[in-house]
């Protein structure tokens, strides 16, 4: 299969743009795809599995339509990934030592001191949306991740993103930042944390340079900004977080924020601040499950290191039920054991690199065990979380639970509330905000004959489920 010719390409490129926009094409075929064909078939090499699913997914359709205007009717498209696209990706990546050009310099920042002579300058390797590992943990922030990227400020927007940490809430900021820059190279697409825009609002008041740092906020086309929840306690800042928001909102500028909790759980931030995070879709991130933990732990022993066999990766997969950075640091620990005592890498060395690791690895917890606990512990009938009484004997074990299921598994909101009672999502953020607040006021609860501090019983439950 030969590759088209220049103007074959050049036609089939435009044709191909006319159909899903510039901008699109531009972040998805642009210097990713390699077209050829044989009279028969066209063929688009792709550099990843990520890529050759996306484009088959979305732009399949169109593809077809323009191939059959440029080349020929009723044309065969196939997609594949092409050997030296995949190769030619991986070097970028590797050879990528530039910090994004998205993130925004500090107003009046001091110059940033020179590396010694003979010391080797260290810059931040931002990642990107095609490396993100999609799960059942994280499948829906990534898709709107996505869909701010096809569709700037339109479907998604304010977009929140919420989760604990390791769980992939800043990998998707720094790939949205990357994807749009690689799309819409003329727009300031401003990537930045809580705590960096503090730092600057301070330092723009001591130095009377309010005007210059609401410029470079306001004047943004995207704001992306990460740990929301590093505002909390700081009225001032919040009031001025707030005000750059509305006014990109106004502009219809794009906005995308995380947060270590749902916005409606946070409860220091402000009433009105609250209100415009809740205005836009908002998904969380949740620890990885075990299948996701293994695609996890794949996708990162490929990249560079020592070989590692799949049984290892399995165990790491089953045994540590953690964040992503527990694993990359599992996997990292067992390279370098091996290298340490010049053995190669299987399932014994690993138990021995790992052993304090593994013998601490909290068993998985499912929704049904928590269920069975909090109706053992309370003495409920067996399935009485799961109906639809509401009276407080039953409605407040239920919001334990659904508590516990937040804390304890990587079940979504939807997925607790269809599991208690097929509940709302709204039912059980409300639950998970009612059991946090008796927390904070060390408070009681009178359950049928005994009288429980919330804190004790949640201790308890606790102590039983990870038996």
């Amino acid at each position: 299969m030969k590759t088209c010719e220049r103007h074959v390409v050049l036609a089939l490129e435009q044709a191909i743009a006319d159909r899903i926009g510039t901008a699109r094409y531009q972040l998805w075929f642009r210097d990713k795809t390699r077209f050829s064909w044989d009279g028969r078939e066209l063929l688009v090499g792709v550099p990843n599995r990520f890529c050759l699913e996306w484009l088959e997914k979305k732009f399949a359709e169109a593809v077809r339509a323009a191939a059959a205007a440029v080349l020929e009717p009723d044309l065969r498209v196939r997609f594949a990934i092409d050997p030296e696209l995949y190769q030619a990706a991986r070097r970028t990546e590797a050879d990528d030592k530039q910090p994004t050009p998205t993130a925004e310099t500090p107003v009046s920042a001091p110059e940033r001191p020179k590396p010694r002579e003979g010391a080797l300058a260290r810059t931040r390797r931002w990642r990107r949306l095609e490396d993100f590992v999609v799960g059942a943990c994280n499948r829906l922030a990534h898709a709107a991740a996505l869909s701010v990227v096809e569709a700037p400020a339109y479907s998604a927007n304010p977009l929140v993103l919420f989760g604990p940490v390791g769980t992939g809430k800043t990998h998707l900021l720094e790939g949205i930042a990357a994807a749009l820059h690689q799309a819409c190279p003329e727009w300031q697409v401003t990537h930045v944390t809580s705590e960096a825009f503090t730092c600057r609002f301070l330092d723009a008041m001591k130095l009377g340079q309010l005007t210059a740092f609401r410029k470079q906020f306001r004047g943004a086309d995207v704001l992306l900004i990460d740990d929301l929840h590093f505002l909390a306690r700081k009225k001032v800042t919040q009031e001025e977080f707030l005000h750059t928001f509305d006014a990109l909102l106004a502009d219809g500028k794009q906005i995308v924020a995380t947060c270590d909790c749902h916005p409606q759980l946070a409860e220091e931030f402000s009433p009105e601040l609250k209100d415009r995070l809740l205005g836009g879709p908002i998904w969380g991130l949740a620890p990885p499950d075990a299948v996701t933990r293994l695609d996890i732990l794949r996708s990162k022993a490929t990249r560079g290191g020592p070989m590692v066999p799949d049984p290892v990766l399995r165990l790491l997969a089953d045994q540590l039920r953690g964040n992503v950075r527990e694993l990359e640091g599992a996997l990292h620990s067992v390279r370098h054991y091996s290298l340490v005592v010049g053995r190669p890498i299987d399932v014994e060395l690993a138990r021995q690199a790992l052993g304090e690791l593994l013998r601490h690895a909290v068993r998985v917890v499912h929704l049904a065990d928590i269920d069975r606990q909090v109706c053992q512990v309370l003495r409920l009938p067996v399935g009485a979380l799961q109906g639809q009484q509401r009276s407080w004997a039953v409605s407040h074990p239920r919001m334990l639970a659904m508590y516990l299921a937040r804390k304890h598994t990587a079940a979504a909101h939807s997925e607790i509330g269809r599991y208690f009672g097929n509940r709302n999502h709204s039912t059980v953020v409300a639950a998970e905000k009612k059991v946090r607040d008796w927390l904070e006021q060390d408070g009681e609860l009178h359950l049928g004959e005994q009288r429980w501090r919330v804190r004790e019983l949640l201790e308890r439950l606790e102590r039983e489920l990870h038996r």
